[in-house]
């Protein structure tokens, strides 16, 4: 996606999405052989969360996360931007496990 200037915010859901992946979570796109492509947020505990693929693409459009680009799961890490926010997010002195050089 393209680029998004910071100063457009993101929404409750993405912010929420940023809070878990920081606390431990694991995001992945499932596709199947058809090319079906479902997005699904794995706590450490409880069940897991369906996305929106909006959520995913306001993430990616922000660079605040980016996935390794395996099939047919892809999972996606914050990158350098998306521990910031996550961060600022979570009002933490130290920044979550993530990606780095993005």
């Amino acid at each position: 996606p393209a680029f998004v200037p910071r100063w457009r915010s993101l929404s409750p859901e993405a912010e929420r999405v940023i809070c878990l992946l920081a606390a431990g979570a694991t995001l992945k796109a499932h596709r199947s052989i058809d090319g079906t492509k479902i997005h699904l947020l794995h706590p450490l505990h409880g069940s897991e969360i369906g996305l929106s693929m909006a959520v995913v693409d306001q993430l990616r459009a922000y660079r605040l996360i980016d996935s390794n680009k395996k099939f047919p799961v892809a999972t996606y890490l914050l990158t350098q931007r998306g521990q910031q926010e996550a961060s600022t997010l979570l009002d933490a002195t130290s920044l979550p496990l993530g990606s780095r050089r993005f």
